[in-house]
């Protein structure tokens, strides 16, 4: 038995099972033809050694982390030409995970922590990709020239810490700028719900507190360096306290949840509230966190200084009265089921095309991207479930909060008539139209600016 500190390479073939189904003898003479050709000798070449292979993968240990990196960078760029040629379908795509840890050698196998992370890496990898973790990057940062995007803290399987994980894509966007010093000094922590499930939630910026209440797919660290919610965010952040929270079931915060209830939500919120010591605050909804912020506020008056809604509707797609809605509820519900899993990013780009009708490419990758990362297929439609049978309408209307609400006009998710209801139904609510189709707040657009214009002189009147 031999310890040591080693550079652990992780590969495995995505869908294998569905590849051998289609041609078993194909794919195995395929595999055979690249191992011999192309990745055996990427791997002797850079240094590394083989430790054991499966039939989908393999694990390889490097004495550098540079020499683990470039080698597994040249393999997935000479995958991707070899196979060009075949359809999606047929393809044969590895992932890749990199990690630098102790690792145990014994009898021709190879154990420890530094594995364990390095196999998660690979889970988390897109198709053709390599994920790294966090101490690999500081140390190939100024040695690889490859750009490597930064996904942020990730909670993966049976590893009580999260990690930080960089990844590479051969075709991968630019660089997402940073966003404003404001935003770079969040501090994720965990407050325990009343369930015992651990959420993790943020604070950044001073002043009159504004909390934001969850919504579709949430990620803290990830959304700060997104060049979606990172500007949006900031901007808060630099107008007030700003906090926030990972969902149960997403993100940060536990994904092995027994409730993904309405009524875990509310609690929740106030888990949060607690935790950030906050008496009275503003409450800010996007659209589903509408619904979740108008219940809180109606059983919670005395906490509560006032609404902002955007995007929101009272009512989930099967309380309207709509038959569409109906329609398009199921076609979603088996888009997730299906697809939301699957390594073929159409699935999840449905979703992506419909919050951002009017984004640029870049930023439609990064939107599906954060939904990938965010939570499994299985939460993911848990969550929109319980959003599609979400019914506030009789709260609504008992509301003593002032409320703003704005809401794009060519709004693809929720549309326009559901945030006039919204307006309508809350006693003296003030609404607002944005220009534009997108469902998420996007910067260097006219409705962000307008957005923000608003939002600061509500603010300043009603959340002192």
């Amino acid at each position: 038995m031999l310890r040591r500190l080693a550079a652990v390479l992780s590969a495995d073939m995505v869908g294998y099972s569905r590849l051998m189904e289609q041609d078993d003898e194909g794919i195995v003479q395929r595999q055979k033809t690249y191992r011999r050709e192309t990745i055996d000798p990427g791997i002797s070449n850079n240094g590394g050694n083989i430790v054991k292979t499966t039939g989908d993968g393999m694990l390889a240990e490097f004495a550098s982390a540079q020499d683990a990196v470039r080698c597994a960078i040249d393999i997935q760029t000479t995958m991707a030409e070899r196979e060009r040629e075949n359809t999606p379908d047929r393809r044969i795509v590895y992932r890749v995970g990199i990690n630098i840890g102790d690792v145990i050698f014994d009898d021709g196998d190879v154990f420890g922590d530094g594995v364990n992370v390095a196999a998660r890496l690979q889970g988390l990898s897109e198709p053709g990709g390599v994920c790294i973790s966090d101490i690999v990057h500081q140390t190939i940062a100024d040695r690889i020239s490859q750009p490597f995007r930064d996904m942020g803290s990730q909670r993966v399987k049976n590893i009580s810490r999260p990690i930080r994980v960089w990844q590479w894509t051969p075709d991968a966007p630019p660089v997402e700028t940073a966003v404003a010093p404001a935003a770079l000094k969040q501090q994720v922590r965990y407050v325990t719900a009343a369930d015992g499930i651990q959420l993790a939630w943020a604070s950044v910026g001073e002043g009159a507190p504004l909390l934001k209440a969850p919504n579709w797919m949430n990620h803290l660290d990830y959304e700060w360096r997104s060049p979606i919610w990172g500007p949006c965010f900031a901007s808060f952040a630099q107008r007030c306290r700003f906090v926030r929270f990972d969902q149960r079931g997403n993100g940060l915060s536990d994904w092995d949840v027994e409730a993904i209830t309405e009524d875990a939500m509310i609690s929740d919120i106030a888990s949060v509230a607690d935790a950030a010591e906050l008496d009275r605050f503003a409450l800010l909804g996007i659209s589903q966190g509408a619904a979740y912020s108008i219940r809180y506020a109606t059983e919670n008056p005395d906490r509560v200084t006032c609404l902002v809604l955007f995007g929101g509707y009272l009512r989930g797609r099967l309380m309207r009265s709509e038959s569409e809605q109906q329609q398009l509820f199921e076609t979603l519900a088996m888009t997730i089921r299906d697809g939301w899993g699957s390594t073929n990013p159409v699935f999840r780009h449905f979703f992506t095309s419909t919050f951002l009708a009017d984004a640029a490419p870049d930023i439609g990758h990064s939107f599906d991207e954060l939904q990938r990362v965010a939570t499994s297929p299985q939460n993911a439609l848990r969550l929109f479930n319980m959003n599609a049978r979400v019914d506030v309408t009789r709260l609504a209307k008992q509301l003593d909060v002032p409320t703003l609400v704005l809401h794009c006009t060519g709004d693809r998710v929720t549309p326009l008539d559901e945030g006039r209801r919204v307006a309508r139904l809350i006693p003296g609510a003030s609404f607002i139209e944005l220009p534009g189709s997108n469902h998420v707040l996007l910067e260097r657009t006219a409705a962000f600016e307008q957005f923000f214009e608003e939002v600061t002189a509500f603010l300043a009147e009603h959340n002192r």
